[in-house]
């Protein structure tokens, strides 16, 4: 079996606390990323300002119907959905079979921003 390329939990901590260059960032967070790891590359692509990469991320997540990724990626860019995307992830959620994820995004459009 091939060794992962990505860092453990203690060294994926002390990665994201220690100052890393975007470019060794982004390696870190593609690295996740291709293992489908998503949630853990978000906090390298904030390190390594792939803002491009979080807001395709973001989408990625909305039409999924992951409404558990996409909170984690509208916080770590700062950005806030608004109602019209909370209720897309809703109906994506829906169909997806995901009921609980459904019922957070209607909540959250409900508590949204136009």
């Amino acid at each position: 079996m091939a060794k992962s390329k990505i860092p453990n939990a203690i060294e994926r901590r002390h990665l994201i606390d220690r100052e890393l260059k975007p470019a060794v960032s982004m390696r870190y967070a593609e690295a996740y990323l291709a293992e489908g790891r998503d949630q853990d590359a978000i906090a390298f692509l904030v390190k390594a300002q792939a803002s491009d990469v979080l807001a395709a991320m973001r989408q990625r997540a909305n039409e999924a119907g992951d409404a558990f990724l996409y909170r984690s990626v509208c916080s770590a860019s700062g950005v806030a959905g608004d109602r019209a995307e909370w209720r897309a992830l809703s109906e994506a959620a829906r169909a997806a079979g995901r009921e609980r994820y459904a019922n957070e995004a209607l909540q959250m459009a409900e508590r949204g921003e136009d």
